[in-house]
Order: structure tokens, then C-alpha cells, then sequence
């Protein structure tokens, strides 16, 4: 579990190093993690798996769309997948205001990247259809974008009774059960 820029408790710098970009500073401590497994216990990239749900489905994303080298594949769990449609409370403090700031909005929205992910990689993504916090509409437009741009080796489940946080047994076992199975289908060492 990476302790990423833009977390608390270290400082002003720490904090506000996604300022204008989220997706840069952040996912850059991603891609030293997956430098850190390959030189240390010999972990070959592609054998890298990302995974987190909220903001960390959305640095699943980026990663995968921008940091290809570095994730052989990943699980997008509820993810932002455009910033422009998410909270503009909380967004607007950091990218500033779509209209005024279209800039960070682009460079910190995984769905103008989507045609970098790679056909060697693997995605799931996994979203309540009532989500209240990051709009399952979102990930429909991304899964759309992937099917525009001819791309493989990705799925989207869909959840329709969950929110943000599932609260259904079912939708859980489902949830992770996926994620178990790309693990097993694209990590596991061959034989």
C-alpha cells in the first residue's frame, strides 16, 4: 500500500503536490513502488498488478493509460474516470474550475489517455450503477472510449444495487472474486 503525495500528515509540499494534476506526482510514487519490487525481489513489470477503489481506482487507471512500462494490469474499483464530472467541491480546490482550468482537467482525466493502454496489459473495472459519489455514467464513458479505440483485455462489471460502498455480501464476493481471477489468469508465474 503506497503512502502517496497529496496524503496527509506530512506537510504543505506533501499535500499539495497534485496541485493542477492529479495523476502525476501521486502516481509517480506508484511507478517507484513497482521500480522498488523489480530491483529488489526481481519482479519483472508485467507481473505488477494496481488496484484500489475511489481515487485509487483512478491511479489504477492512469497508471495502466500512462505509466504502461511500469503495471502488467490492474482492478479500477468505482473510479473517477473524468474530473469534470466529479464533485466540484472537492475537485475545484485542485484543478480549479473546469471552464477556467481546462488544462489540469485534461491532464488528470484517465479517459484522454485511454488509448495508451497497451494490448499486453489487463483491466476490470467494477462500479455501482447508483453511485452517488463518483457517477456510474463515468465509467460507461470510459468503457465506451475503450470500445471506440478497439482495445482488448479489459472488462467493466456492473453492480446494480450498489452505491459507492457496496453494502450487498453478493456484490462483495463477486467484486474480489473477479479481481482473484485476473490475478490468477495474468500474474501467476507460467507452469
Amino acid at each position: 500500500n503506497v503512502d502517496y503525495r497529496a496524503s496527509s500528515g506530512y506537510g504543505r509540499d506533501w499535500r499539495t503536490a497534485i496541485y493542477r494534476h492529479m495523476g502525476g506526482r501521486d502516481l509517480q510514487d506508484y511507478v517507484d513502488a513497482s521500480k522498488y519490487v523489480g530491483t529488489e525481489y526481481g519482479i519483472d513489470p508485467e507481473r505488477v498488478f494496481i488496484y484500489g477503489g475511489s481515487y485509487g481506482g483512478f491511479i489504477t487507471l492512469m497508471a495502466l493509460f500512462n505509466e504502461a512500462e511500469h503495471f502488467g494490469g490492474g482492478a479500477a474499483l468505482r473510479s473517477v474516470t473524468d474530473w469534470a464530472h466529479y464533485n466540484q467541491g472537492y475537485t475545484s480546490r485542485i484543478l480549479n474550475e473546469p471552464q477556467d482550468d481546462e488544462e489540469a482537467y485534461e491532464r488528470s482525466s484517465p479517459i484522454y489517455f485511454a488509448e495508451n493502454f497497451r494490448a499486453d496489459q489487463h483491466l476490470v473495472m467494477l462500479h455501482g450503477m447508483i453511485d452517488t459519489n463518483v457517477h456510474f455514467s463515468d465509467v460507461v464513458r470510459l468503457a465506451q472510449r475503450l470500445i471506440e479505440l478497439g482495445k482488448s483485455n479489459w472488462e467493466l462489471a456492473v453492480y446494480p444495487v450498489e452505491n459507492h460502498g457496496f453494502v450487498e455480501p453478493s456484490s462483495w464476493t463477486d467484486e474480489y472474486r473477479r479481481i482473484f481471477e485476473l490475478f490468477e489468469r495474468t500474474l501467476r508465474e507460467p507452469g
